[in-house]
């Protein structure tokens, strides 16, 4: 089972060995190393623009172009304004990469893990899954 891989997982997995954030990590070198990854370029655009120090910014994309991004239709743009939508309709606000994130995963019937609470939240108005 292909799972897409959020943000704040990899945020997880290049902090600090912090102890809160261990089963999380776990999870991350289990489904990377199952080849079950799906990650998409806006991800790792948000992962990338965390880091201003430049030699920091270079050791993290050379890790990160290990993984290929996901291709995106122009499909996927349409569903994310329209989950978009009707999360807006039920008083839940989120961000395009959110939705387009949702949108993907909706299109390739994989699941997101995430630890993000506004997925969550999506989940109830549109049909996503989230590991």
């Amino acid at each position: 089972m292909k799972i897409l891989v959020d943000t704040s997982i990899w945020s997880y997995a290049f902090r600090a060995n912090k102890p809160e954030f261990k089963s999380h990590v776990d999870t991350l070198i289990e489904i990377i190393s199952n080849n079950n990854i799906i990650i998409i370029g806006a991800i790792k655009q948000e992962i990338l623009s965390g880091y201003s120090d430049i030699k920091q910014f270079q050791k993290l994309e050379k890790k990160m172009i290990a993984f290929e991004n996901s291709t995106i239709r122009d499909d996927d743009y349409i569903q994310a304004a329209k989950f978009s939508n009707q999360c807006r309709i039920n008083g839940v606000q989120g961000s395009p990469v959110d939705f387009l994130i949702c949108a993907v995963a909706y299109r390739l019937e994989v699941k997101i893990y995430t630890t993000d609470k506004d997925f969550f939240h999506y989940q109830k108005y549109i049909p996503i899954e989230l590991l």
